[in-house]
């Protein structure tokens, strides 16, 4: 790394301490000796899974997004719990989201969302030789599972329809 663009922590102020993000403000001291301030979002960290079912069809969830205030078409995903390890994360939010367990999970990547104001990262992976049960979504959550060839995925990619950052990234990683 080039020492000539670290920015250098001096002090912190707590904003907002929510249930799932944290607002920071921090100062900082620039590599030019002068002094800036940082505003940013401390995040648990997520995982997201590209469900692959026995038939070559893709599971995702359609779900109603408040920020967004629409409804999105995104792969399976979930955030860490406090000490939760990311591996044992996506096999839970499958199984919550979709109801199907995976025999074999891969990671693909690991991606930072939104670089210039969280600390976020969503660990990506591809689930298959899936076995179907029963979901158990959280009770804030609704959703319904729906499943598409990879033709009708890259379709839906390329007019829009699916617009979810980390969706487009693992299923294009996912070459399928």
């Amino acid at each position: 790394m080039s020492k000539d663009l670290e920015e250098i922590f001096i002090k912190t102020e707590h904003v907002f301490d929510g249930q799932l993000l944290k607002v920071r403000k921090d100062t900082v001291l620039l590599p030019n000796g002068k002094e800036a301030t940082r505003e940013w979002i401390e995040h648990p960290g997520a995982v997201a899974v590209v469900p692959i079912l026995n038939d070559g069809r893709i599971a995702m969830v359609k779900q109603y997004r408040y920020p967004m205030g629409k409804i999105t078409l995104e792969i399976p995903a979930g955030k860490l719990d406090q000490g939760e390890a990311p591996d044992k994360c996506v096999a839970r939010e499958l199984k919550e989201e979709t109801g199907y367990t995976a025999n074999k999970i891969r990671k693909i990547a690991t991606i930072g969302t939104t670089m210039a104001f969280s600390n976020e990262v969503i660990h990506l992976y591809i689930a298959e030789d899936l076995v179907e049960g029963e979901a158990c979504p959280d009770e804030d959550e609704f959703i319904n599972v729906e499943k598409y060839t990879k033709e009708e995925l890259h379709t839906m990619i390329k007019d829009g329809t699916i617009d979810d950052a980390k969706s487009l990234v693992a299923i294009l990683m996912a070459n399928i």
